[in-house]
């Protein structure tokens, strides 16, 4: 398949973040020096169609919905901050089971102290049902659909029943940082979807793609809120003509715009690392000194997938990695030491993929 990286160095990466980048992202570097991105003005003609271009192609390849409004900030840490300023009048509601969602919360309830957090175990599929604190005072429903420090997913079904019982004011954002651009996501039933660019798009860090509902949108517009350089209804107006409120990131657009137009689309590149994803699974549900993190089927990532075992076993399995080129992903947080984590990101090749299974079957059969 085209989408796949070729071998390009001796060393493969397999840390959830930042990752591998595609190998065309050498030539991109090259042609936007020499095209005159470095120095290109955000408010010219030039940039104007870059980002009406880069729009449409995401649109197009990730299936994302025509009348959804795309926004560039730099970070998904910032779109926390910027959905706590623009888009919650009174507090918000957050679903967790880990350290990203977890950070979620707490930034959100040092700008709106009546915030409310849930969490929730690893193995667990949340009961939209019964999530004590979400009243219809919250203004924004919080969940990460793919926690890259528990190695954890909430599946559509999941999202689909939350959505479905909003309270009447509530938007439903979702964090999809480690999972957006990997495998395909119903962004209909979300109103505010939100990732970094460093892991499944397979590019360097430091810009992130916001997606607006137009009910979310339409609450912009009724808030007004424009107290801050990046609130989100002066994004808004600027982004009706393709433009930014502040100095963009333009390389980084330019990389997502050249990536995306050479992907295919979501729907192939989700069903190969799903399937790389399965074959993975199944084969360490069968090793016996590592075992999958996450017990559940149903709430296991595609795209982070979670090892466990002792401290010394994580410690000499990175170490014998890298020893053959192979850099495995340490735990996060009070995982750290008994968890390692692999990225099943679509810049990553099979042949890596290969090499690894052949290496925990010679080394830790």
């Amino acid at each position: 398949m085209h989408f796949l990286s070729k071998k390009s160095a001796a060393m493969y990466t397999f840390n959830p973040g930042p990752s591998q980048v595609y190998p065309q992202v050498r030539q991109y570097l090259q042609d936007a020096f020499d095209e005159g991105w470095l120095s290109a003005p955000h408010r010219g003609e030039k940039f104007v169609q870059l980002m009406r271009q880069t729009v449409q192609e995401l649109k197009a390849k990730l299936h994302i919905p025509q009348d959804y409004t795309i926004f560039f900030l730099s970070s998904a840490t910032e779109c926390w901050e910027v959905l706590a300023q623009s888009l919650t009048p009174t507090k918000s509601f957050h679903l967790y089971n880990g350290a990203f969602g977890q950070k979620w919360y707490e930034t959100a309830r040092a700008l709106r102290p009546a915030s409310v957090g849930l969490k929730f175990g690893i193995d667990e599929v949340p009961d939209a049902d019964r999530l004590p604190g979400l009243d219809e005072q919250t203004d924004l429903v919080c969940i990460t659909q793919n926690e890259t420090s528990t190695t954890t997913q909430l599946r559509d079904g999941v999202i689909l029943n939350l959505y479905n019982r909003l309270p009447p004011k509530a938007l439903l954002a979702v964090d999809a940082t480690s999972s957006m651009a990997g495998v395909q996501l119903k962004y209909i039933k979300g109103d505010i979807w939100y990732a970094s660019v460093q892991k499944c798009f397979g590019l360097p860090a430091g810009l992130s793609v916001m997606v607006l509902s137009p009910r979310a949108i339409e609450r912009v517009r009724q808030l007004k809120e424009r107290g801050h350089y990046n609130s989100l209804a002066d994004q808004y107006d600027k982004m009706l003509n393709f433009q930014t409120t502040h100095t963009p990131n333009v390389l980084g657009i330019y990389l997502l715009s050249r990536a995306i137009h050479d992907n295919p689309p979501i729907k192939t590149i989700h069903q190969h690392v799903v399937g790389r994803a399965t074959k993975l699974y199944d084969y360490f549900d069968q090793a016996t000194q590592l075992r999958p993190l996450v017990s559940n089927p149903e709430t296991r990532s595609y795209t982070v997938i979670g090892l466990q075992g002792a401290p010394a076993l994580i410690e000499e399995v990175r170490r014998r990695a890298l020893a053959q080129n192979l850099y495995l992903g340490s735990g996060y947080g009070d995982l750290k030491a008994t968890s390692l984590r692999i990225a099943n990101f679509p810049a990553i090749p099979d042949a890596a993929f290969e090499q690894l299974v052949q290496f925990f079957a010679k080394e830790f059969s």
